[in-house]
């Protein structure tokens, strides 16, 4: 029989020693679009893939949408170009591919954020324009932090991150019809700025397969939400590890006054991306080159670095039904089995 005191020292020693070092999991690139076809590309801001194999990619710089064989070595086709006319698209923002193989792009020319479906021939099914935002589309680091920068299709409805119209999600019919709106905005501690507040709100909406949907705020205290199919919260749960802890030491609590209407308050993201694979579980992609992934239930399971060319930080996540997430930049292939290389990693050696 071990004393208690003994079993409270090994006790502390294991804390001690967890506090210092903890297993990340290495996942090593296994496949996704060839480097000659992916450097095509400007900017790879998603890159997903439809159950027939082809490749759908969303070039944000380019203003373009393209598809690109199974086999992934085939000449890219340009299926959506740029324009202001309907069919086409102009300072586009966000970008989803729906299980019956139609897509969704959302883009604002002129600052008339809107949304378009599409055939995945390219060819146009319908869209409809979104209330004019006088904040203007704003892009940090591959992220967009303002404007329609998240949506999640299911081939029936889309889900758009709207917090400037006073809740987290709206969900709209095809032909523009509000169907419903839900998620209360966070308590922030910048209502009275109301720029600020909003900014504080944004997210990425995540359509889990295993029912419900995610909200994960990108910027301020970093935490997510999971809601029901009917749009009631289920719970909510922070993010946290020591990967965060410099965005946690310099995020700030106060911003200026802006001096005129061309101002906006800059919000810097802790968050990049987010997706949902077949069983459920969650997986952010940190702004630092990490991923937490946490199971249904919002517990945090494992940590994650994604290796190709070099190191990954994603901006998109797709999960397809082989079993492998595509993530740009570079549209890579991925495991998520867990069949992966860990290392353990000294707390100091991540800052």
């Amino acid at each position: 029989m071990v004393p208690a005191g003994a079993a409270a020292l090994g006790l502390g020693l294991l804390l001690a020693f967890d506090a210092q070092t903890r297993s990340i999991e290495i996942l090593k690139s296994a496949g996704g679009l060839p480097a000659h076809v992916a450097g095509r590309f400007e900017d790879i801001a998603a890159c997903q893939r439809s159950a027939s194999g082809d490749y759908f990619v969303f070039d944000r710089r380019a203003h373009m949408v393209w598809r690109v064989a199974g086999s992934g070595d085939a000449s890219p086709r340009e299926i959506v170009g740029v324009g202001v006319e309907r069919g086409r698209v102009l300072r586009a923002s966000a970008f989803d591919l729906a299980p019956d193989r139609t897509f969704v792009v959302a883009d604002a020319p002129f600052g008339q954020p809107r949304v378009q479906f599409f055939f995945e021939s390219g060819a146009r099914i319908g869209g409809f324009e979104l209330s004019k935002n006088a904040v203007p589309h704003v892009t940090l680091g591959g992220v967009v932090v303002s404007g329609v920068g998240s949506i999640a299709y299911t081939g029936k409805s889309v889900f758009v991150s709207q917090p400037e119209a006073g809740t987290l999600v709206s969900e709209y019919a095809v032909d523009g019809r509000l169907l419903r709106s839900f998620g209360e905005l966070r308590p922030t501690g910048q209502e009275a700025d109301r720029d600020v507040h909003v900014a504080l709100n944004t997210g990425r909406i995540v359509v889990s397969p295993a029912g419900g949907l995610y909200y994960v705020f990108l910027t301020g205290a970093p935490l997510f939400r999971k809601y029901d199919a009917a749009g009631r919260l289920l719970f909510e749960r922070h993010i946290q590890g020591s990967e965060l802890d410099d965005y946690i030491r310099a995020r700030p609590t106060s911003w200026p006054k802006r001096s005129g209407p061309n101002e906006i308050p800059l919000v810097m993201p802790a968050v990049r991306a987010a997706g949902a694979d077949r069983q459920g579980n969650l997986w952010i992609s940190l702004w630092v080159p990490f991923t937490y992934v946490f199971d249904r239930d919002g517990e945090k399971r494992r940590t994650v670095q994604f290796i190709a060319a070099g190191t990954v930080s994603p901006t998109s996540f797709f999960f397809d039904r082989d079993g492998r997430v595509l993530v740009t930049p570079g549209c890579y292939a991925f495991g998520t089995n867990g069949a992966a290389r860990a290392r353990d990693v000294a707390a100091r050696d991540l800052t």
